[in-house]
């Protein structure tokens, strides 16, 4: 019987040779694997890479036990103080202990710094994996004591090679033009056009919803002017009236989610203009003209 959960989930690598991209960082990985240990890490690089499997991948294939948290969801110091030291601190049969602490930027300050002093005195029994779009919002001091790891996105290549094969599995029927409408309003996100399989699979046959994927797809249009040494802010705002789009806290999120690919070493202050016209669109009757303002603010920083 097929199992219908989430694609995401039942097509999450279970081995390194199912993970797509960043080769250089698969045979460190493999290293750790073969010896039955690892270093304390901090994977880092933009939203659907990969982190988070890369992390699982590890737990998974050596002996050891392992606690996963998500860090967006219980970012305080409370967790460091009770579910970290108490996983630490418990006896194992198994001889290596691994804290996955997934979306580790949204930690706060304290938590941070609570954890740094968590991984010296457990350096012995217990391993630390941490998962960030932002390592520059994790506290110097921590990142000394991690290995840190810049995930990168897979070529547009490789996406459409595992889309297909994710494709072949589920024994959806597709053409290579399907592959290239879900590709190229998501990538570098492979998480999404995962997802997108899953969205538009209708009884074994893909049934692209063109209007969905285009208003998408301005999104990868914004990204590809913001990425050039002299965007023209113009040909934004076309992207933008082209769209159809009404809502922009997709936008927001992916200006966010984004920002080291475009203005690297400035990711702070993009998450300051997006959470300030963010907080503006509540009162703006025109929001399109709040998004176009909110680029335009971005555009300042290249």
């Amino acid at each position: 019987m097929k199992d219908h959960g989430l694609l995401v989930e039942r097509f999450r690598p279970t081995d390194l040779d199912r993970y797509v991209g960043n080769e250089h960082i698969k045979k460190v990985i493999k290293k750790y694997i073969d010896n039955n240990d690892t270093q304390n890490l901090i994977f880092h690089g933009p939203a659907g890479t990969g982190k988070t499997t890369l992390a699982k991948l590890i737990v998974k294939n050596i002996d050891c036990d392992y606690l996963y948290i998500n860090a967006s969801d219980e970012r305080g110091i409370e967790t460091i103080r009770n579910k970290v030291v108490g996983f630490a601190s418990t006896m194992s049969f198994k001889p290596l202990k691994v804290v996955i602490l997934d979306e580790a930027d949204f930690l706060t300050l304290t938590a941070q710094a609570s954890l740094r002093n968590v991984i010296e005195k457990f350096s012995k029994t217990t391993r630390f994996i941490l998962t960030c779009n932002y390592v520059e919002r994790i506290l110097e001091p921590l990142q000394s004591r991690c290995h840190t790891l810049k995930i990168l996105p897979p070529s547009k290549q490789d996406v459409a090679r595992h889309l297909n094969w994710i494709m072949s599995e589920e024994n959806i029927t597709h053409t290579p033009e399907d592959i290239k409408l879900i590709v190229n309003p998501y990538y570098p996100d492979l998480r999404k056009c995962i997802e997108a399989i899953q969205m538009f699979n209708m009884d074994g046959k893909l049934e692209l919803d063109k209007s969905v994927l285009v208003s998408s797809q301005y999104l990868s249009l914004i990204f590809k002017e913001l990425s050039k040494s002299k965007p023209s802010i113009k040909d934004i705002r076309q992207i933008i009236a082209d769209s159809g789009v009404s809502d922009f806290e997709e936008l927001f999120r992916y200006l966010y989610d984004t920002a080291e690919e475009y203005v690297p070493g400035k990711e702070g202050m993009v998450a300051y203009y997006v959470n300030e016209y963010s907080y503006q669109a509540n009162f703006r009757i025109d929001k399109e003209i709040n998004a176009v303002a909110l680029i335009n603010q971005i555009l300042t920083l290249k």
